[in-house]
């Protein structure tokens, strides 16, 4: 038999190509497995570190977003990069804590004209048109928390109605991509082909969007009870079946994501935490994206920091917020990271979504709107409807259990769980009778 090493597949795009070579700005959300870091030092720029953030910064670091914001409200990465719907979102959701209003609603609108049929949107574009055609199943997710952070802020339902059918079809899109056995496919490409790998960043952040989208489902007073079943099948793997996701443990996200995500909360959150803080985190900078690169990026710590406090470790996510501050430019933006051992900045670019993570973490930290988002409040937490039953699947750490041919069943007596695990008595009361009856008695 093959080992687990030897098994893992290699990692295209689900057209077939070899995936995107990220290696020259970032690895978000995970890609490639290699860094390139430069070899030769240069200057920083002046750095200092201060107290979390006054108003006055939090929008000037706003305005450095809207500066990069391109004419047709699409948000790059940095002049002249690539925009991908996740952090096109971030970079909303920040704009508006920073009052930066009308760069938010052109950001909004862009998002709306770019769905696709589908209701997914392409992974990047760039100068206007797409760069790549395929479909990120996180990505799409990601509005559905997008506008339930705006719902929580300004209690617009106006705003929420009418995205309703955009937060629809892009979770039914997802859903759609969901594996028997809970996780959630990476991706799926233009012509329909789905690419049977699962990401831990990427499905737990999933998990928190689809429990979003469940809070608006609620708004709008529609029942997506398929979705609901998503979720606990999601978050059942994310708890008890590490063997279902690549493994991509060397990269910080996926050892804090299962937190932000919902997957892990509280005392078990913690102590998740505290395996790995010695890999990660670098006193005075920030936390590595990798964790075998002397290199630390302002995005991870300040979603590591979100991360600590909702674990109730606020002060030490207080120190990670100040720590990164040298990444902080004289204008208010943020560089993407620093290279600690050749003392540069590392790309040589200030990425909106870097400033919107510090914008989001600060708002988190200082108790706003952000804070009630990631935590979770007044959503519907993850149904328990799998029972663990020891170790059922026999597969090796990073393998794929199976190729996925139809799409996931919505009716649980046909679900094929991928797994020995138990359904537990919420998912046998789902099966009794109409539809009406198996929502009352069951919830």
């Amino acid at each position: 038999m093959e080992s687990a090493e030897e098994s893992e597949p290699q990692l295209v795009r689900p057209d077939g190509l070899m995936a995107p070579d990220r290696s020259e700005t970032t690895g978000r959300p995970g890609w490639p497995d290699q860094i390139k870091l430069p070899d030769r030092p240069a200057r920083p720029e002046p750095a200092w570190h201060t107290p979390l953030l006054t108003r006055a910064e939090i929008e000037a670091t706003a305005d450095s977003i809207v500066a990069m914001q391109e004419p047709d409200g699409a948000i790059p990465w940095f002049p002249g990069g690539h925009t991908d719907a996740w952090d096109h979102l971030e970079c909303a959701m920040a704009l508006e804590l920073g009052g930066r209003e009308d760069a938010a609603q052109r950001a909004w609108e862009w998002l709306v004209r770019n769905q696709r049929p589908d209701g997914s949107w392409a992974t990047s574009y760039i100068g206007g048109g797409v760069k790549e055609d395929f479909a990120d199943s996180n990505q799409c997710a990601y509005v559905a928390t997008a506008v339930w952070h705006r719902w929580r802020r300004t209690g617009d339902r106006a705003f929420v109605s009418r995205m309703w059918p955009v937060v629809r079809a892009a979770l039914d899109f997802v859903v759609d991509l969901q594996a028997p056995s809970g996780q959630i496919w990476w991706a799926r490409s233009a012509d329909g082909q789905e690419y049977p790998a699962a990401l831990v960043t990427g499905c737990a952040s999933t998990l928190h969007s689809l429990r979003c989208g469940l809070g608006l489902a609620a708004l709008v007073g529609e029942s997506q009870p398929g979705w609901e079943l998503a979720i606990g099948a999601v978050a059942h793997a994310l708890r008890t079946h590490p063997e279902y996701f690549l493994v991509k443990d060397r990269w910080s996200m996926d050892w804090y994501y299962p937190v932000i995500g919902g997957a892990l909360r509280g005392e078990e959150g913690l102590a998740h935490l505290r395996t790995r803080w010695d890999d990660f985190v670098v006193d005075g900078l920030g936390i590595r994206c990798v964790d075998d690169q002397p290199w630390a990026t302002g995005a991870e710590t300040c979603e590591l920091a979100i991360a600590m406090h909702l674990v109730g470790e606020t002060a030490a996510a207080r120190t990670l917020v100040n720590d990164m501050q040298h990444l902080r430019h004289h204008d208010g933006a943020y560089w993407t990271g620093w290279q600690f051992e050749t003392g540069c900045h590392w790309p040589v670019e200030r990425s909106t979504w870097t400033a919107a993570a510090v914008i989001l973490a600060v708002d988190v930290l200082a108790g706003g709107v952000s804070e009630a988002v990631f935590r979770g409040d007044d959503l519907p937490e993850p149904l328990t409807i799998l029972e663990p039953a020891g170790n059922a699947s026999g597969l090796p750490a990073g393998a794929i259990p199976g190729d996925r041919v139809a799409p996931r069943p919505r009716d649980p007596d046909q679900l094929e769980l991928g797994c020995d695990c138990e359904p537990a008595p919420l998912l046998a009361a789902w099966a009794r009778g109409p539809l009406a009856d198996r929502l009352s008695n069951a919830l």
